[in-house]
């Protein structure tokens, strides 16, 4: 017994067979558009204001919607533009083949049409037709409106239908461009450089995560995807280009949440002779300046709250932070042991578990994540945390066991990390041993010290800031989506079985 769906694509097959025998070609190769639907939209506006006689346009795109009435056919036509409304009418201006044809168009075929530009009794922009083409004969039905694009699964698999169906996703994609593009802006006015450097490394380095990793046949060599590009910039500072930046992906090989996806886009930046208060300053100002340029506003809705962007943001310390939001002040628990007796029983009152298997960097980490992170909606830094937890980072004068770190979050979120770069090849060797040492009895990852990056550093690098910004979170922000996977075009999902 054939279903609903393969009747349909049945039908609809059938209607390419005849389009075919006609001598009707159902995929030509061009279509000389002359406008978009809001170009044509726009001018139709300045014929009716009197600023111009033309008024003849041809447009191409989707069908949305069909309304036959008696001998008149009504469609809404959409592109990446917007959405205009056709009128084919039967007995005036269409041939007995064009008849023919649009007895065979089908919600979901793209096609140009070619016309007058005027307005109905109702106000709808309307092209009346007098020729048109097909130019993609649509074999499969889009979802129905309330049925397959509500549904998130089919949204993520198959982001085409989301786009085509849903106006609202096309705009959240529209603005994250315009929001990288603004980043860019704003650096390169600043002096920046935009570089591109590899994403294939013969070392796990540069941040504290879990790798993927591939084997390069020719060379029979591992190599690992990039978790994050910063040692390869600041082998760029080194050789003397002062300000630099990239913008690309990363891969980190560990969980799936709202807040997480293994592939995500990062903004990494460095900035010679500076320190984590320089940077501090400019990625307040930089995330401002591109909520006003993008938005048209500083202050943002997010959920339930109004986010306010503007500078200067306020900065606590990492310990003053986890004293006021768990009640714990883990530099009086200097063991691993002793921080983790400390915690059990606040975790427990959240329903949590204390991972036995954590150091105590990482038993910091999460009480960031579990109590400090959740009640930072308005944008807040976090700043000097400890050694231990940031080997890359520079430690503060007279403090040796507290680094020149920041962390900024909004929304209760992470969403940038930065440093006072450690610059010192003696202690950088020393805190990259003191790291491996640590993860040596972890079976996932194959750990090793970069000797080409310390060997850049013995030549000379000056003191530096640099930044990296999580640019999935910040487009969250800006766009008011709750997950991830609403701002990635195509984030992983488990195949289906």
């Amino acid at each position: 017994m054939t279903t609903r769906l393969e009747r349909i694509t049945q039908q609809r097959q059938q209607k390419l067979e005849r389009l075919r025998t006609h001598g009707i070609d159902p995929y030509p190769h061009r279509y000389p558009r002359s406008h978009t639907a809001q170009q044509a939209v726009a001018l139709l506006k300045q014929k009716e204001e009197g600023s111009t006689r033309e008024g003849r346009v041809s447009v191409a795109g989707r069908i949305m919607a069909i309304r036959r009435m008696g001998k008149s056919t009504f469609a809404d036509l959409r592109d990446g533009s917007g959405k205009i409304q056709l009128l084919f009418q039967n007995t005036d201006g269409l041939d007995e083949k064009l008849g023919e044809l649009l007895k065979e168009l089908d919600i979901g075929d793209i096609i140009g049409a070619e016309g007058e530009l005027f307005r109905t009794k109702t106000g709808e922009p309307t092209v009346g037709v007098s020729n048109f083409t097909l130019l993609a004969k649509s074999l499969q039905p889009l979802p129905e409106k309330w049925h397959g694009l509500s549904d998130t699964d089919t949204r993520y698999r198959q982001r085409y239908l989301d786009l085509i169906s849903n106006p609202e996703t096309q705009e959240t994609f529209k603005t994250r461009s315009r929001i990288i593009t603004a980043i860019r802006g704003f650096l390169n006015a600043r002096g920046f450089m935009e570089v591109e450097t590899p994403i294939l490394l013969p070392h796990a380095g540069g941040a504290l995560a879990r790798p993927f990793v591939t084997h390069h046949h020719a060379l029979d060599q591992d190599f690992y995807l990039r978790i994050a590009p910063e040692l390869h910039l600041k082998r760029l500072i080194v050789g003397g280009l002062d300000r630099v930046y990239e913008l690309g992906r990363i891969f980190r090989n560990e969980g799936i949440s709202t807040k997480h996806n293994p592939e995500f886009t990062m903004l990494e930046s460095y900035q010679a002779y500076a320190d984590y208060n320089d940077v501090m300053q400019m990625l307040e100002e930089m995330v401002a300046e591109v909520s006003q340029k993008v938005l048209g506003t500083t202050k943002i809705q997010y959920g339930e709250h109004t986010i306010d962007f503007t500078p200067p943001w306020p900065r606590l310390t990492l310990r003053d932070a986890v004293i006021k939001y768990s009640g714990i002040d883990f530099v009086k628990y200097p063991t691993a042991d002793g921080l983790r007796e400390r915690m059990r029983p606040k975790m427990r009152e959240m329903g949590l578990e204390v991972d036995p298997g954590k150091n105590w960097a990482r038993l910091v980490d999460e009480l960031i994540s579990t109590f400090v992170e959740p009640n930072l909606v308005q944008p807040t830094f976090v700043l000097d945390y400890p050694v231990s937890m940031s080997p890359l980072a520079k430690t503060k004068p007279g403090e040796d066991r507290v680094v020149e770190r920041f962390e900024a979050f909004a929304g209760g979120m992470e969403i940038a990390n930065a440093f006072s770069e450690l610059n010192d090849p003696k202690q950088q060797r020393e805190r990259f041993e003191e790291q491996l040492a640590e993860r040596q009895g972890e079976d996932e990852e194959r750990w090793t010290i970069d000797e080409d990056y310390l060997l850049a550093l013995e030549y000379g690098m000056p003191p530096t800031g640099g930044l990296g910004v999580g640019i999935d979170r910040l487009v969250m922000l800006l766009t008011n989506q709750q997950s991830i996977r609403e701002v990635i075009l195509f984030p992983q999902l488990r195949e289906k079985p």
